[in-house]
């Protein structure tokens, strides 16, 4: 037998080969401007003093010329700043840290499950294997109503939970800015579930005495991704109102909506969700440029509504008792799997280098015109971010998007121990994951952090952040006490 040949991917650094072709790619202009430069230095320097001169006298003016010239570059300028989008600056957030006693480890939860499903063992089992493999961790919390038994889900119970999580999370975010309640121009609550009249914003607004001239929006309905939508509200408001502020709070209230039924599509939920919220603050203020954390450059949002599977894959609803649940449907990660490609190609063209774009473009050419069975590339996002902050919806929702974006380990760690130590958190998800890494003291200054978040309707959601100045590991916040036991291994199942 022939010898065999040798593996090309061994004999030649193929990954040394990509790098040089994302540099020469990256930086054309740079190096093809340097030979430029180089030859005219050279040529300058060769002249006499005699063409010098004439070189200089040729280039003189007249005032009229010099007076014009100046108005039209003065009005180039002014034109540029009118014209110009607002930077809009996150100045500080934080996040709601449940008490201890609020804690469900899996005993607790399936024993719960036992006692209030005593006639539906089928559905105990269910409930118990969805737990196994959920990667969620017996330091999640649920809300002192749903520890009942039976659960107690009342409009006051419910009113109770909101103002613990909502509260205590302004009034974190008060003590680290030092901002006033009342400086506060914009706020905006998103909370998908619990709608109450008066609204959870009127609440806050009442809580905390704010102006009467505040423009307040109390966002509903919107599922898990709300927290980029209110991000994306909050940014269209300060283009608007020059000189504001504004205060974005993402939570998801718990209480009211624990299934108590024995539907399966309707139990799924009460596995995943738990407590948690976060509040944000944002800026178009220029003395909060230095201050601020991040810059906010780009929110990008697809909708998959007119698909009448995607629209009803996350759906309210009642079962043949008349137990209103939230029902997920089996298609949900093929729906939310759409919903990514559409997102991601439209963020695309704004975040990655053109060496990733060039590879991408002769990929979609190559596949049109010659070959429709070509694998299709996917774009490196490795090259346009250094964190990812995937909604931690459940293990499923992120092996998905590592998978999708070729990701490693360490991109999707923030979001697999968020889940792992607060479970799902709907909207308020992003910020744990975003606090989580600052917790480890990975974020450094021009760093770039992608969150995307999913939600009913169906939604695909992403926000881009900047990171303005490097960030020192927090002295508080929902990490403190316990960083150091993270990351850890999550088995694929936890026999409980």
């Amino acid at each position: 037998m022939p010898p065999p040949m040798p593996e090309f991917s061994n004999s030649v650094k193929l990954k040394y080969v990509k790098l040089g072709y994302q540099y020469l790619v990256n930086h054309f202009l740079t190096l093809a401007l340097v030979p430029v430069i180089i030859t005219l230095l050279i040529q300058v320097i060769r002249l006499g003093p005699d063409e010098i001169l004439t070189l200089w006298h040729s280039l003189r003016f007249d005032l009229l010329q010099i007076l014009g010239s100046s108005f039209f570059v003065i009005l180039l300028v002014t034109m540029f700043f009118i014209t110009r989008p607002r930077p809009v600056f996150l100045v500080d957030y934080a996040c709601y840290k449940p008490p201890a006693s609020f804690r469900v480890p899996f005993s607790t939860f399936m024993e719960h499950s036992r006692i209030i499903l005593s006639h539906e063992p089928k559905s105990v089992d269910f409930q118990m294997r969805i737990l196994e493999r959920s990667g969620l961790g017996e330091e999640t919390c649920l809300p002192p109503a749903i520890h009942y038994i039976p659960p107690t889900p009342t409009m006051e119970s419910s009113r109770g939970e909101a103002e613990m999580v909502i509260f205590s999370a302004i009034e974190l975010l008060v003590n680290q800015t030092g901002i006033k309640p009342k400086d506060i121009d914009i706020l905006i609550v998103n909370c998908s579930l619990f709608s109450p009249t008066p609204s959870l914003s009127a609440m806050v607004i009442n809580k905390y005495k704010m102006r009467s001239n505040i423009r307040s929006f109390n966002l509903s309905g919107m599922g898990c991704s709300a927290g980029v939508i209110a991000i994306d509200l909050a940014r269209d408001l300060l283009q608007v109102h020059p000189n504001s502020n504004a205060l974005v709070v993402s939570t998801e209230i718990i209480t009211p909506n624990n299934y108590q039924g024995k539907e399966r599509s309707m139990l799924l939920p009460n596995c995943l969700f738990r407590m948690g919220g976060a509040a944000i603050l944002l800026s178009n203020r220029r003395s909060d440029r230095c201050r601020a954390k991040y810059r906010l450059l780009h929110v990008v949002r697809t909708h998959r509504g007119a698909d009448d599977k995607a629209y009803r894959c996350v759906y309210e609803e009642e079962d043949p008792e008349g137990k209103v649940g939230i029902s997920l449907s089996k298609d949900l990660m093929a729906i939310a799997g759409e919903a990514l490609k559409s997102n991601i190609t439209t963020i695309g063209p704004l975040v990655l280098p053109a060496s990733e774009q060039i590879l991408f473009l002769l990929s979609l050419i190559g596949r049109k015109i010659f070959n429709p069975k070509w694998k299709p590339y996917i774009p490196d996002f490795k090259q346009a971010f250094d964190h990812f902050c995937i909604h931690a919806g459940g293990r499923a929702v992120i092996d998905e998007l590592q998978k999708s974006l070729l990701l490693s380990p360490e991109h999707v760690e923030a979001s697999r121990m968020t889940l792992h130590r607060f479970g799902n958190t709907s909207s308020s998800s992003l910020w744990y994951e975003m606090s989580y890494i600052e917790a480890k003291g990975r974020m450094r200054k021009g760093d770039k952090v992608w969150q995307i978040a999913f939600g009913s309707g169906f939604k695909c959601n992403s926000a881009v952040w900047l990171c303005n100045r490097s960030v020192h590991t927090p002295t508080n916040g929902p990490w403190v006490d316990c960083i150091d036991r993270y990351p850890m291994h999550v088995p694929e199942v936890v026999k409980i």
